[in-house]
């Protein structure tokens, strides 16, 4: 115990000496004297920001290659079932939402917020991150290539267009509409409310994806698992995001038309992954010594992989329709590679290597909508001219800074990298001038 002083304060129009205030004191054992005890300062773990960091770096070298026809297998999605590294990402992004969604309301409620405060927050920060990629889906918010059925549009024209083919859902919109879900779905709720929860979530999308009959067909759900559009969630996003009978287009991936790799049904187990991590959260904010939360992380997420790794026989483990198999498989994968990360950063302190990544990992929203908004860009907007034709700016960059001495595979990576530094430059100095964007 720190040491104690005392001092005595003269009382305003009294003149009593001490001799007199002993005399008036009232008699008997003297009151133990006691200082104000501060609380611990909060565990800060670098380990969180080295895997939302690692994450963020990793979504953007995959989703920035040089050629999306010159990629190595690993930094590709599955073509349907299964699962590459590169099907972690999202999943891995959503569960450290949840755990540091736990660890900051927590924070909030040991500053005095109360219950409805941080309720407020949880909504209004979640249909922010839904804006966000919302805008970002629309930038520039006008059609910048040929508009169908108009030879020369105007730019009021090209406005319209793009009105009519904004896509509504998208990477943010799931964050946003999973982290608001899972937070509230969370708030004051014992454990074993939640683990409720998640299992009626997960149990009811394998019901109604397997066992019920898709809508307009007599085919039961299971039957056509390994068809994207004739699935149960595809027919979820053709009705609630394709406007097309009402004339007002149709707001789906315009890669896929007939259904949304991140549609509305397919975020409802999404949010069961964001739960997942609240929960594994909670363990980790436990004053348990870190040794045996790393213990029980390990050997969680070893059980969920497998798991997922059984229920995938049935319900195959799919990223594009966000399977209940895929949550629990790579939730259990995320506990692990956070207690890995952990026991060597946090317990052994190897920390040289990490730096790079908690940089990027203060500011994953810069990251995530400043280099969606610049691939927009170099990618298909920005046009210059290359060996006499026009072409987009990434392809110029691509093929005379990369493919001119690599071959297409290597040089497709060396972009990316690059793409992946550049933007790590742009968070170095935010970083050094302690500019942390959150929303």
């Amino acid at each position: 115990m720190g040491h104690v002083s005392t001092t005595v304060r003269d009382v305003p129009g009294s003149s009593a000496t001490l001799d007199e205030i002993a005399e008036r004191a009232p008699k008997g054992p003297p009151a133990p004297i006691t200082a104000p005890v501060s609380k611990a300062p909060r565990e800060r773990l670098v380990s969180l920001d080295v895997f939302r960091g690692l994450t963020i770096a990793g979504m953007l070298l995959v989703n920035n290659p040089g050629s999306w026809g010159s990629i190595y297998p690993p930094l590709e999605h599955a073509t349907w079932n299964g699962w590459t590294p590169t099907d972690l990402i999202f999943p891995f992004f959503l569960f450290i939402a949840g755990v540091t969604t736990h660890l900051s309301l927590t924070a909030r409620r040991a500053r005095g917020d109360d219950e409805r405060a941080i309720r407020h927050q949880i909504i209004r920060r979640g249909l922010l991150i839904f804006l966000l990629g919302f805008l970002v889906n629309g930038f520039p918010f006008f059609t910048w290539g040929d508009v169908a059925g108009i030879a020369h549009p105007t730019f009021v024209q090209r406005v319209v267009d793009r009105l009519y083919h904004w896509r509504i859902m998208g990477v943010l919109q799931r964050i946003g509409l999973a982290y608001l879900v899972a937070a509230l779905l969370s708030q004051g709720r014992t454990v074993k409310q939640q683990v409720a929860t998640i299992a009626v979530l997960l149990y009811g999308y394998w019901f109604a994806m397997t066992l019920l009959p898709v809508p307009g067909s007599s085919t039961m759900g299971q039957l056509v698992l390994s068809d994207g559009p004739r699935t149960m969630a595809a027919w979820w996003d053709r009705l609630l995001l394709d406007w097309s009978r009402f004339g007002l287009g149709n707001h789906t991936w315009v890669n896929s038309v007939t259904w949304d790799p991140e549609g509305i049904f397919s975020t409802i187990p999404a949010i069961g992954t964001a739960m997942l991590g609240n929960l594994f959260g909670q363990w980790i904010d436990t004053k348990r010594p870190l040794g045996e939360r790393l213990n029980a992380m390990f050997a969680i997420g070893t059980l969920g992989m497998m798991a997922g790794m059984m229920w995938n026989w049935s319900f195959p483990i799919n990223k594009s329709i966000w399977t209940s198999s895929y949550v629990v498989f790579t939730a259990g994968m995320a506990a692990v590679a956070i207690a890995t990360i952990m026991w060597i950063v946090d317990v052994h302190h190897v920390k040289r290597w990490t730096k790079p990544f908690v940089i990027y990992g203060m500011n994953p929203m810069v990251a995530f909508v400043g280099s969606g908004v610049m691939a927009r860009c170099i990618y298909s907007i920005f046009k210059v001219n290359y060996d006499g034709k026009p072409i987009a700016l990434e392809s110029a960059i691509y093929q005379g800074g990369f493919l001119s001495w690599l071959d297409p595979v290597n040089a497709s990576l060396a972009f990316a990298l690059t793409f992946v530094l550049f933007w790590f430059g742009i968070l170095y100095v935010l970083y050094r001038n302690k500019i942390f964007f959150k929303v």
